[in-house]
């Protein structure tokens, strides 16, 4: 019960609780700040936007709004009113964003990029001979700090009409881990190598240069050869990089920032596009850079940005968690350790700084129970208007490419699936899990010519071909983009075209839409979309066509943490807990499969040769199977169930396995940090 009085007559009464939690609220909309966050492309001369604001500036009497006819700009202030707050609410074509701050932020500006644009609270803070990582959503200002802590971008501290100087910037600093770092940086002490996002540019200002070369003029250090072996790169030094796919591109780009001799390495989501041995080889390169060796003579800065919870907490030795609205305002956190530093980002609540930025904790539980042990506890759906239990015989596939004189055979075990479950399929580039589901798709169906008899086209089908069953699928393919990009539409205009039943679906838009936000992105042109919105605008068109089964190929390209975690989730509501569906889905994110997959098939063989698709397993069984080809163990976090990379030869590695549980499905509660 409250201890507040009543003031005047009655000072002894003591006050409901609903009105102090009412005086409370009231209280943080006093303090509450907001920003004006406003769309240059829409904010133009002759624009809509450009004249309502022309229109309503100055109306309350102050310059809350101002419309610079000089240099073509529009000005809202920071401490505007609530009425022109409002008016710029209700500006035509959403060219204007109203963003609440946390009341309780206190952390300084670090930079600002203009009146009305992106701002970034705090900076994360290096330290030599140790990783740093940097985990955020994407549009929190990731690439803004790394931009900074480059030194290609000199902050402003939130000055950005009068910048200030590097001396102002030093003191600003002064007694941090920051103050050395830019002193040694403006005295070019500091080399800094980049690993950029992968983007078209990336690729487009290397075209016609062949791999050999490149190696050959960026090998600083020489490590050219023991580094491209490690990379697996050495059959690929007389290509040229356009040709090359996006995991090769990749790790040529790792190989290449590693390669140059500098004092600070920074690596901008290094493992997009690679599998999972990839993917720890790649981290294990990484980490070679702070090695003792190195370390005891010239002390490294390395800092990483990465998405993939497991491969970013094997790789850093401490974390800055970011948060805020994407586009409009990033703050960084305090340094925090691994354990602790993901689980408060992934719980939505950051303790020492007592702010809360998400409603909801993000859990990872892994489903141990098959679909058939379901239907038996009489948990599932009405199988009757379902796929039923269907069973695929064994097959052999085998690809010829006449351009290279080469072959690709894909052997598949024989197996089943049912309702209400999702199967996911993992293992090694190159090892037939993209031609597998484009099996099922009945992509490699061969079409009859017709008969006078029968004029209907037919096709004779390959085994596992679910047209050939009768059963229709709605597919979402791994190089979506180049279509999309070719849709000179909004986003509104496709749904309308290509999902009018789903786009009508109140629990469709409740389940599947405003999970991924897509409504913001209604009256979009669909080709200017990032990468990023065009992952989500894919998995939505894909989860809203009927279909009996639906065929994913790494969903969680282009996503970043959070984003996964919730497609995850969207997929298994959506697919198997309302519509009783099946869904086969590719994923290399380990985090991501251990919250989707009921079951799991193996990929296993020699990557462009010959393979072989195992039968159907439980997540335990294909795990375990998986990492103890990779020789690596995983744990379960307790908090958030997430899984844990173990350090090579750690006393956990050897117990997991000596037991042979490479994959520990039960929680871990023992704090290793």
């Amino acid at each position: 019960q409250a201890v507040s009085t009543f003031e005047g007559s009655f000072p002894n009464r003591p006050i409901p609780p609903e009105m102090v939690v009412r005086n409370q609220k009231k209280q943080d909309q006093l303090t509450e700040k907001r920003m004006v966050i406003l769309d240059p492309a829409k904010c133009k001369p002759n624009m809509p936007a450009w004249t309502y604001f022309k229109k309503h500036q100055m109306q309350c009497g102050k310059e809350c709004i101002t419309v610079n006819s000089a240099t073509k700009t529009i000005k809202i202030w920071e401490n505007a009113c609530a009425a022109c707050l409002n008016r710029a609410k209700r500006c035509p074509g959403d060219a204007a964003k109203i963003v609440k701050l946390p009341s309780n932020l206190t952390t300084d500006i670090t930079h600002q990029y203009g009146p009305n644009a992106f701002k970034l609270h705090g900076l994360p803070m290096p330290r030599a001979g140790q990783v740093l990582g940097m985990l955020g959503c994407n549009g929190t200002g990731k690439s803004t700090a790394l931009n900074i802590l480059a030194g290609s971008l000199k902050p402003n501290l939130g000055c950005f009409d009068n910048p200030p100087t590097w001396s102002d910037i030093t003191k600003h600093y002064r007694g941090s881990d920051l103050q050395n770092y830019f002193t040694l940086l403006l005295e070019d002490k500091l080399k800094v190598s980049v690993k950029p996002q992968l983007d078209q540019n990336y690729v487009k200002a290397l075209t016609g240069r062949k791999v050999g070369d490149l190696v050959a003029e960026s090998d600083e250090r020489g490590c050219g050869e023991p580094l491209l072996r490690d990379m697996d790169l050495l059959h690929l030094l007389d290509r040229e990089v356009q040709v090359l796919s996006g995991g090769e591109v990749q790790r040529l780009a790792i190989a290449l920032a590693v390669m140059a001799d500098a004092n600070v390495y920074m690596f901008d989501e290094a493992t997009s596009f690679l599998d999972v041995r990839q993917r720890l080889k790649a981290t294990e390169v990484i980490r070679s850079l702070v090695s003792g060796d190195i370390v005891a003579n010239d002390p490294k800065y390395v800092i990483v940005v990465e998405h993939d919870l497991a491969v970013l907490d094997f790789m850093s030795d401490f974390i800055h968690c970011l948060y805020g609205e994407p586009g409009c305002y990033g703050v960084v956190t305090k340094r925090a350790g691994l354990r602790n530093g993901i689980n408060n980002f992934l719980n939505g609540y950051i303790p020492a700084e007592n702010m809360r930025f998400r409603a909801e904790a993000l859990h990872f539980k892994v489903c141990q129970t098959s679909a058939a042990e379901v239907k038996e506890l009489g948990l599932g759906v009405d199988s009757d208007a379902k796929v039923g239990w269907r069973e695929y015989p064994a097959m052999t596939k085998t690809l010829v490419s006449e351009e290279q004189a080469s072959s690709f055979t894909l052997h598949v075990e024989g197996g089943s699936f049912s309702d209400a479950e999702v199967i996911g399929l993992m293992g090694e580039n190159g090892t037939g899990k993209t031609t597998y589901l484009q099996m099922l798709a009945g992509l490699h169906d061969t079409p009859i010519a017709p008969t006078e008899e029968n004029g209907d086209r037919s096709y004779d089908c390959v085994p596992v071909s679910l047209s050939g069953m009768g059963i229709t699928i709605s597919y979402k393919r791994q190089d979506y983009a180049p279509k999309y990009r070719r849709y000179t539409k909004t986003v509104r205009e496709l749904f309308e075209r290509n999902l009018q039943a789903a786009f009508q679906d109140s629990l469709f838009k409740l389940f599947v839409m405003r999970p991924l936000r897509i409504e913001e992105m209604m009256d979009l042109t669909v080709s200017t979309l990032s990468g990023g919105e065009l992952q989500r605008l894919a998995i939505t068109v894909c989860l809203g066509t009927p279909a009996m089964v639906y065929l994913i190929d790494e969903p969680s390209a282009g996503l970043d943490c959070e984003q996964r975690v919730i497609v995850a989730k969207v997929i298994k509501r959506w697919v198997v807990s309302h519509l009783g569906r099946t869904c086969f889905v590719i994923e290399h994110d380990c985090l991501m499969m251990s919250a989707l997959a009921d079951r799991m098939i193996l990929f296993t063989g020699t990557p462009g040769v010959e393979t072989t698709a195992q039968s159907p397993s439980s997540v335990s069984d294909g795990f375990n199977s998986f990492l103890r080809i990779l020789d690596v163990t995983f744990r379960r976090d307790p908090c958030t169930y997430r899984p844990r990379i173990n350090k090579p030869h750690s006393i956990k590695d050897r117990e997991q396995k000596a037991a042979g549980m490479y994959y520990l499905m039960d929680a871990d509660d023992e704090d290793d940090e």
